[in-house]
């Protein structure tokens, strides 16, 4: 009779093991999982930093680009209306000189 209570409650122990290490390997699996996860949220969220990074740098350097144009433009701008300046400047020393040159001597402005 002690043997059989001895077996019984080996065989209980045994189950118990079993359900405790059942058990641990689902717990162990579920948290597996958790990490996955969380895992994938972190590559994810990754990703997106990553891509709003290259938005931003993209967005900076066409801004750059339009500064430059811009500049370069205003520069064109302005050397061309110093060329005109100077070109009116040339024009209208040469009209005063041709003036002077008919008043000392008509006879020359032909």
């Amino acid at each position: 009779a002690a043997d059989v209570v001895n077996d019984a409650a080996d065989t209980a122990a045994q189950a118990a093991d079993a359900a405790t290490d059942a058990a641990e390997q689902a717990t162990d699996a579920a948290a597996d999982v958790v990490n996955d996860a969380a895992d994938t949220a972190a590559q994810a969220a990754d990703a997106a930093t990553d891509a709003a990074e290259q938005a931003t740098d993209a967005a900076a350097d066409a801004a750059a680009d339009a500064a430059d144009a811009a500049a370069d433009t205003a520069a064109q701008a302005a050397d061309a209306a110093t060329d005109a300046a100077e070109q009116a400047t040339d024009a209208a020393a040469d009209a005063v000189n041709d003036a002077a040159e008919q008043a000392t001597d008509p006879a020359k402005s032909n």
